[in-house]
C-alpha cells in the first residue's frame, strides 16, 4: 500500500501557513520560529533599530569547531515531503536534498 505524508508548517504564533522560518539570538540563545510572511517582517522591523545599533558579536573558541548550519532541518524535510523528495525522519539531511531546497528559494 502506497502512502503520502504531508507536513504543513504552521505559524508558530496564529497557526496560520507559515512561509518561513526565522532564527534570531538573545542573551546567548539562538530560537527558530516558523513565521508567515507579514509576521516575519514585523519580527525584523521591530529588531532593526536594535539590529542597526549592535555589533556582530565574534564566535566563542567552542563554537569554532561546531557547524552552523544556514538550514532548519524540519523545514526542508517539510518542503521534501510536499515535493516528493524521500528524506528520513531522522539524522542528517543529505546535501543534495539541501541543494534542491535552497534552488527552490527558501
Amino acid at each position: 500500500m502506497a502512502q503520502r505524508v504531508v507536513y504543513e508548517l504552521l505559524d508558530d504564533l496564529d497557526k496560520s501557513p507559515a512561509t518561513q522560518t526565522v532564527k534570531f539570538g538573545l542573551d546567548g540563545r539562538t530560537y527558530s520560529v516558523d513565521l508567515n510572511d507579514d509576521h516575519a517582517l514585523q519580527l525584523r522591523s521591530f529588531l532593526a533599530p536594535y539590529v542597526e545599533a549592535g555589533r556582530k558579536a565574534s564566535r566563542s573558541r567552542g563554537a569554532e569547531s561546531r557547524r552552523v548550519d544556514d538550514f532548519d532541518p524540519a523545514a526542508v524535510r517539510a518542503w521534501a515531503a510536499s515535493n516528493g523528495v524521500e528524506v528520513s525522519k531522522r539524522g542528517r539531511v543529505p546535501a543534495a536534498v539541501v541543494e534542491r531546497y535552497k534552488a527552490a528559494g527558501y
